[in-house]
């Protein structure tokens, strides 16, 4: 099948739409912590409150995409204030004394928990970019383009954190790379910082060399430190969704480039080979993991349909198809926009449900968590309604 140019303005006015209409109202204003500032994500189905605990990385999230709203869609002025409510939060509770980011805090900013890993920082980054564009706060700038220098060096030498494992059994993992591309990508198209473009090329080479296997068409979650695959269950592990969200990354490094031929290639056979090791060709949708050799896989929630793999899976499929032309983009954007839409929508409150079980039935209600906030479905819709506007749709 193809997409008509009829159709392609459909979907432009539909992810705007829900974007719009649907899915940021059912976050905002709501969201907005009054006393403390920061925001209350983790809500049920009809958006009342579960939790009042705040996970550093969404409140991240949810700064960055009320300031790109504001930067990209209309410059709203509750927008901006709701970014600003985040970003100070962030700033004032989201540190520890060693300049490392919590991962969880309670209502009032108290630490919780701190994970060795800094994605914290990293949605930090975008978040103060986005709002320094925003605000013309040069504050938030500097913040972000200081910590994308210590994530540039948390990155390259991963002694400066604490370690996860021994030396036994050495391992990497894609997620690394993936996140900081996106930081970098971000970073540059908001305030911009002159070290985006050299580190951006330097991580899509180690994605092309160390995790894309060609031989056996996949793209691993984890690699040994040379590239090679670590025959334990838990290097066999792959997670489809992460590999395509990292694929429309090099796709959209690549429609930046100028439609860099090489990268395309790249984006799209990632995207290739993930879609056939992904995609439940008994009941639709994602599965969650898959074991590189066809083995039983580690994690019992192996073949349940989470909702970003298949947020992320939309823009990469709709971005392959605009950049090729070629029709198996556009016959695997529509069956998994169609399955998402479905299933995971909901028509009465908003939002989506996050968690499916295999044959696409609601596993739980909650919509908001410590791992699920305002950031993959807004950010799909809003993506794909601004590629497709920028194609003039």
């Amino acid at each position: 099948m193809s997409y008509s140019n009829q159709h392609l303005k459909h979907l432009s006015e539909f992810y705007r739409k829900q974007l719009l209409e649907n899915t940021v109202p059912f976050w905002f204003p709501r969201s907005i912590d009054r006393e403390h500032g920061g925001y209350l994500f983790m809500r049920d189905a009809d958006g009342s409150l579960i939790d009042d605990d705040k996970a550093v990385w969404i409140q991240g999230r949810g700064a960055w995409l009320l300031a790109t709203l504001y930067n990209t869609v209309e410059a709203k002025q509750e927008w901006l204030d709701g970014a600003k409510s985040g970003i100070d939060f962030l700033n004032k509770h989201g540190f520890d004394t060693d300049g490392r980011m919590f991962f969880h805090l309670t209502r009032e900013g108290k630490p919780i928990r701190k994970r060795r890993y800094y994605f914290s920082e990293t949605f930090a980054i975008i978040a103060n970019a986005a709002y320094a564009k925003a605000s013309g706060d040069q504050q938030a700038a500097e913040k972000a383009r200081d910590l994308f220098g210590k994530c540039i060096a948390y990155s390259t030498q991963p002694h400066l954190l604490p370690a996860k494992f021994t030396s036994t059994r050495p391992a990497k993992g894609i997620g690394v790379p993936m996140i900081m591309i996106n930081t970098a990508q971000q970073l540059r198209e908001t305030i911009g910082d002159e070290r985006c473009d050299e580190w951006i090329m330097r991580w899509i080479e180690e994605i092309k060399n160390d995790f894309v296997k060609h031989d056996i068409k996949c793209v691993m979650e984890q690699v040994a430190p040379d590239g090679s695959i670590i025959n334990h269950i838990d290097g066999r592990t792959l997670n489809p969704g992460h590999a395509i969200e990292g694929a429309w990354f090099i796709l959209h490094e690549a429609k930046y480039r100028n439609n860099d031929p090489e990268l395309i290639s790249l984006g799209c056979k990632m995207l290739d080979y993930m879609w056939e090791r992904g995609w439940d060709k008994t009941h639709g949708g994602i599965f969650y993991f898959k074991d590189v050799y066809g083995k039983p896989v580690q994690e019992y929630w192996h073949d349940m349909k989470f909702w970003w793999p298949h947020n992320e899976t939309i823009i990469a499929t709709l971005l392959a198809y605009t950049l090729t032309g070629n029709e198996k983009y556009a016959q695997w954007h529509k069956m998994v926009h169609d399955y998402s839409y479905e299933k995971f929508y909901d028509k009465e409150n908003g939002e989506w449900f996050g968690y499916l079980h295999k044959d696409g039935s609601l596993a739980q209600t909650a919509k908001g968590n410590l791992f699920k906030g305002p950031f993959h479905l807004p950010r799909q819709e809003w993506y794909c309604a601004e590629l497709l506007k920028s194609l003039g749709y």
